[in-house]
């Protein structure tokens, strides 16, 4: 069964944290789970405060992983993205639903071998790289991906096999990609849509965010306790949904698709709302110049 959200987070009617309590979970922070597209830049513009914000976790000693739904770029092609923005990263500080696709795999189908995909040569080479076949004749496993250059043929093929029984596992929900261009990009969850339109099957499961095993996987791989872990987003219903279901710390940044009035109908309510990374980092700063004062 593919995962829905439920609004069962350990703060769904959130009252403002008091000033102990805010400067408690800032202090507490050693780690932050980084969305990117809507957090740290849109499309291909990097956001004012992206660069000062990267600056002051380095000052502080936080450390971070950036995190995205977005399957269709490699872990190294993530980073070459962020390089031509502007910002470091290394191919450990990444983590994509198609990371979270591979985990999902290789513990619900261990005797899978051969897979047949719909989506980029990054996303390939990230399955490639993790043990699998890829291929198109007679495969075990479908799995479905953000497909800028998509093919009809593949899509077709796709839902050939799955209309025949085969399961299949999609990387992240999303509907349409966020983009600074005047288009509608089509993504993931469209994909699926018209593949279980025409086959009337869902994905077995959907990746990415909100799915806990996003999160799961940076708290493993880091060695980290819950509290250590700070999810920030721009989204409600995959940021801070997850981080909520995982029972983490997240901050909601209004750089991207949520507004304040969209929080008043969520049930998944952020720890902070800040109006970008600028703010965060203030925060952040500021709780620590307190915590050093005592």
């Amino acid at each position: 069964m593919a995962f829905r959200p439920h609004p069962k987070g350990r703060i769904m009617n959130p009252k403002p944290h008091d000033e102990t309590t805010r400067h408690s979970i800032l202090n507490g922070t050693l780690h932050l789970a980084l969305d990117m597209d809507g957090t740290l830049y849109k499309g291909s513009t990097l956001f004012a405060a992206a660069k000062p914000f990267m600056e002051c976790l380095k000052t502080h000693g936080i450390t971070y992983t950036f995190f995205t739904n977005n399957s269709s770029r490699s872990a190294d092609e993530h980073v070459d993205n962020l390089a031509d923005l502007g910002i470091e990263a290394r191919v450990e500080q990444i983590r994509t639903s198609a990371h979270a696709t591979v985990d999902y795999l290789k513990l619900n189908y261990p005797g899978v071998k051969s897979l047949f995909v719909v989506g980029t040569p990054g996303l390939r080479a990230e399955l490639y790289q993790a043990g699998y076949r890829l291929t198109r004749a007679k495969p075990e496993l479908i799995i479905v991906g953000f497909d800028p250059s998509l093919s009809y043929t593949d899509l077709c093929k796709a839902a050939y096999w799955i209309d025949r029984g085969l399961d299949y596992v999609a990387t992240h929900p999303d509907f349409v990609c966020p983009t600074d261009q005047p288009t509608l990009v089509l993504d993931c969850g469209a994909l699926c849509a018209a593949i279980e339109a025409a086959t009337g099957r869902a994905p077995v499961a959907t990746m990415g965010k909100p799915h806990p095993i996003m999160i799961e996987g940076i708290l493993k791989r880091r060695q980290l306790s819950h509290s250590q872990l700070m999810v920030v987003g721009d989204r409600l219903y995959t940021d801070i949904a997850m981080a909520n279901a995982v029972g983490v710390h997240s901050a909601l940044v209004l750089t991207g698709e949520a507004t304040r009035a969209d929080m008043a109908n969520s049930p998944f309510q952020p720890d902070f709302v800040f109006q970008s990374v600028a703010e965060l980092g203030e925060a952040l700063t500021e709780s620590f110049r307190s915590t050093q004062q005592r």
